[in-house]
């Protein structure tokens, strides 16, 4: 018995020592932190999940190793109400030196580009919350004062946010992050970004949720992001939307967005001049798996319409210029290419492929998540 025991425990330890699970790793050094419990927690979408603990001796040195996320996610350290909070891409080992009285923002990361733009967005963020409680406490303003300075560090703050992370780093967990920053006053904690109340924070979380949707499909960070911002980008739509009926089916009519790009010779093509015929406005990468089939089904209703006054404006949103020209180079319709996101957040597109249908008022009068029919039964009613 004795004999089959060892042999099972080796059989064990050898499995153990064959794990190929690719590995994240997380060490360092916490100074004045003898006998407390440093625990690695992983932040999932909508719960805390402990992944490992340790008891630090007098040196205060750890080193957690755990699997790697299928997709990135947030990892902190906490340790006595304190925690450091870590951005996980997949198998990278991240450094950290602290002190456990300041943790919280006084420490250095080393090994991840994205927890360091956290721990920025923490400083800065703690930086805001002792300016706003200052304000709040000073007996010295009239109320109106009080507000009027708050709501201007609030946006100076959030333009801060958007200009550096939301905008520069959208397919990041620093973005991310960027979008969900809250901060605490004598009034309680909130959100800085409201979706559903303020069309400009719709859009931010439209920017995050497209770039999500191209970099990381699979990530549940993505699916919630999507949904918040389609939802968000109705909520808020200007007042001038409005639902009518069109032979039947109730479409959706607002105004059009204009959309001035560079096509693949350098000319810049302009939707506007497009004003008399019927448009299909279509967001794509030629870069994905379906394009291929799409582009031949769209060249046949190119081709079959044209005469009567359809025209394509396709955008695309491939990052390699030179395949794209490549791909656009025979194409008989509009072509042109985004590379800072701003028409595609403006009409809130999530996904690829994405397509509007605009009559010859020049207005939009039907996207595709929400078409009855077919495309060209729809292309044929405004034609």
């Amino acid at each position: 018995m004795k004999t089959t025991h060892i042999a099972i425990c080796a059989a064990a330890i050898a499995l153990a020592s064959c794990d190929s699970t690719p590995k994240f790793s997380v060490e360092g050094t916490i100074t004045n932190a003898k006998d407390s419990t440093l625990y690695l927690v992983a932040i999932t979408k909508d719960k805390f999940v402990p992944v490992d603990s340790v008891k630090l001796d007098e040196e205060g040195d750890f080193r957690f190793k755990a699997d790697a996320p299928s997709t990135p996610d947030f990892y902190t350290l906490v340790m006595n109400n304190h925690r450091i909070d870590l951005a996980i891409d997949s198998t990278e080992t991240v450094k950290i030196s602290a002190d456990s009285k300041t943790m919280d923002t006084d420490y250095i990361v080393e090994g991840s580009d994205c927890s360091e733009r956290i721990r920025e967005m923490i400083i800065k963020r703690n930086e805001l919350e002792k300016k706003l409680v200052a304000i709040e406490e000073n007996n010295s303003l009239f109320p109106k004062e009080i507000t009027d300075s708050i709501t201007t560090l609030i946006n100076e703050h959030k333009d801060w946010l958007v200009n550096n992370y939301i905008r520069e780093h959208h397919s990041t967990l620093s973005g991310y992050y960027a979008l969900m920053q809250g901060v605490t006053d004598i009034s309680g904690t909130y959100s800085l970004f409201n979706p559903y109340k303020d069309r400009n924070d719709a859009k931010c979380y439209a920017t995050i949720a497209t770039s999500w949707q191209l970099n990381h499909p699979n990530s549940p960070r993505t699916h919630k992001l999507s949904d918040v911002a389609n939802k968000a980008m109705k909520h808020t739509a200007p007042v001038k939307e409005k639902v009518l009926e069109l032979d039947s089916e109730k479409i959706s009519e607002t105004g059009i967005i204009n959309i001035s790009l560079p096509d693949a010779n350098g000319k810049t093509q302009n939707i506007k001049d497009l004003k008399g015929k019927v448009v299909l406005l279509d967001f794509t990468m030629y870069s994905a798996n379906e394009s291929a089939e799409r582009t031949i089904k769209m060249r046949e209703l190119h081709e079959k319409y044209r005469s009567q006054g359809f025209e394509i404006f396709q955008i695309s949103l491939d990052d390699n210029l030179s395949f794209w020209k490549n791909a656009v180079d025979k194409l008989p319709w509009i072509c042109v290419h985004e590379t800072n996101g701003q028409v595609t957040t403006a009409y809130g597109v999530q996904k690829l492929p994405t397509f509007f249908l605009i009559n010859r008022a020049n207005e939009v009068v039907v996207r595709s998540d929400f078409m009855e029919g077919s495309l060209e039964d729809n292309i044929k009613k405004l034609l």
